[in-house]
């Protein structure tokens, strides 16, 4: 025991996040710094290192077999998606498994997709941006939240899509 309190898990306790199901994600910079870019007229800009976490976002459903994406929006210090884990896809839409390999399908945890994420930004920006090479680009967790219906999955969407516009008034937002 070290003596230190113990961080409770943010995560719901006994869900299954590897069922399928629509996810809503925030993930934040380390310190809320703004490197993605910033907010011009309520239109996000994106910087080099923005682009690469939108590029890095899109290419997830490339990585993991149960990923479609949804709304989604990179912010100047974190960012904002829906993502939805599908039942496995039809063998004929992937190369030949082995009988070993099919356990894969069904392992695909939220969180390994979004620690997929955040390693493939983190790496991308650290070999391509030289002010980034030693730079902490996340902070440790994210917030989920599970998608349970049509009106939560289109409040979710209106904020992702008018999140720019309302930046100043965001709990997020640093000057």
């Amino acid at each position: 025991m070290t003596g230190l309190p113990q961080r409770k898990s943010p995560r719901l306790q006994d869900y299954d996040y590897t069922q399928s199901g629509a996810y809503f994600i925030t993930i934040c910079t380390n310190d809320r710094r703004s490197i993605f870019g910033y907010i011009d007229d309520g239109e996000m800009v994106l910087s080099k290192a923005g682009m690469i976490a939108h590029d890095r976002w899109l290419a997830l459903p490339d990585h993991h077999q149960r990923v479609e994406l949804d709304f989604f929006v990179i912010m100047p210090n974190h960012m904002h998606g829906i993502i939805i884990l599908t039942d496995e896809k039809p063998v004929g839409t992937m190369p030949a498994l082995s009988a070993d390999d099919t356990q894969y399908l069904k392992s695909g945890s939220l969180g390994t997709v979004v620690g997929s994420y955040k390693s493939s930004v983190t790496r991308h920006l650290q070999q391509n941006i030289a002010k980034h090479r030693n730079d902490k680009i996340w902070q440790p967790r994210y917030h989920d939240h599970i998608i349970r219906n049509p009106d939560d999955l289109h409040r979710l969407r209106e904020y992702v899509w008018y999140n720019p516009a309302r930046w100043e008034a965001d709990v997020l937002y640093e000057d």
